[in-house]
């Protein structure tokens, strides 16, 4: 959910929000693309205490596919990959808020994923989806993070932490200089931080190809650009060999913003406990706080 173009130079306070113009940025390297399939190093996650990742406590280990589905594959060293290895929060943690309060609804979500949230409140729904994706290069290569403000302007961890950080002038973006930092995991934080203040559905649904419902994968993120918009991370999918039918894992924040938890499928009744079954036949994608196009899903390139 984001700011409305009349609004775009607003920081992002709604869920989702969005903000501004255009200048010359250094360009990013592109991604490089991987190859089969085993849990990446506790290192990868690197916001966690160093000891604190259990392999138990992970998104693959706590939710096995429903009885006759498996586990699509996915490229060693993927963004999928690396999803679908997460650490999550003992089971019957509750989500809670930027500011330490309960969120109302504590009944739409199966797991919590052991990932801060911040103080203020900034990581919401687009944001907690540019965050995993910014810990996931940050993982494979610091110099390949980048993102998009809602004025078109590609913001580089590379050129930020380098000295060129940015200014937001009434609905203009400029390069300004800043003091110079190793490409830490601090220094990250406070690049996202800022990302998120200016940044939202509407930049991030651009930065996505639009994908079929049928070709999901994980790492894919159904969204809706705008205000109000919200965007949903996929971070598993197992198929039916028999049928090709296709079941995802969810995850969200949203507004305030929240501890990022996956998705519960309160409507179970079909034995699928927390994944969700995407029908390409259907108009709509529905999750327990947001209901989506069929046509709402797309992938980092």
């Amino acid at each position: 959910m984001n700011h409305t173009m009349l609004l775009l130079l607003l920081p992002a306070l709604l869920c989702c929000a969005e903000a501004p113009a255009t200048a010359e940025w250094p360009a990013t390297p592109p991604l490089q693309a991987p190859a089969v399939t085993s849990a990446p190093a506790p290192s990868r996650y690197a916001w966690l205490p160093k000891g604190r990742y259990l392999p138990a406590q992970t998104v693959a280990a706590r939710f096995a596919p429903p009885a006759g589905y498996q586990r699509v594959a996915v490229a060693e060293g993927s963004f999928g990959q690396w999803l679908r290895f997460l650490p999550l929060l003992p089971a019957g943690t509750p989500v809670t808020l930027y500011n330490g309060q309960p969120k109302d609804r504590q009944d739409v979500h199966a797991a919590v994923l052991d990932l801060d949230v911040g103080s203020r409140d900034l990581q919401q729904c687009a944001d907690a989806v540019i965050r995993l994706r910014a810990e996931y290069l940050f993982s494979q290569n610091p110099d390949q993070v980048h993102f998009h403000l809602t004025s078109g302007d590609d913001i580089g961890f590379r050129a930020w932490y380098s000295g060129t950080g940015f200014r937001v002038t009434g609905n203009d973006v400029r390069p300004t200089p800043r003091p110079a930092e190793a490409p830490t995991h601090a220094s990250l934080r406070r690049y996202l931080d800022q990302i998120f203040t200016y940044a939202g559905t509407l930049s991030l649904s651009k930065e996505l190809q639009p994908t079929p419902l049928a070709r999901v994968q994980p790492g894919d993120v159904l969204i809706r650009g705008g205000s109000p918009g919200h965007a949903v991370l996929v971070l598993d999918v197992a198929t039916q060999p028999r049928t090709g039918r296709r079941v995802a894992l969810l995850a969200q924040s949203y507004m305030p913003a929240q501890q990022m938890h996956v998705l519960q499928n309160v409507w179970d009744e079909t034995g699928l406990g927390a994944w969700f079954y995407l029908d390409p036949a259907a108009d709509r994608v529905s999750t327990p706080e947001w209901t989506f196009r069929s046509t709402e899903l797309g992938r980092f390139e």
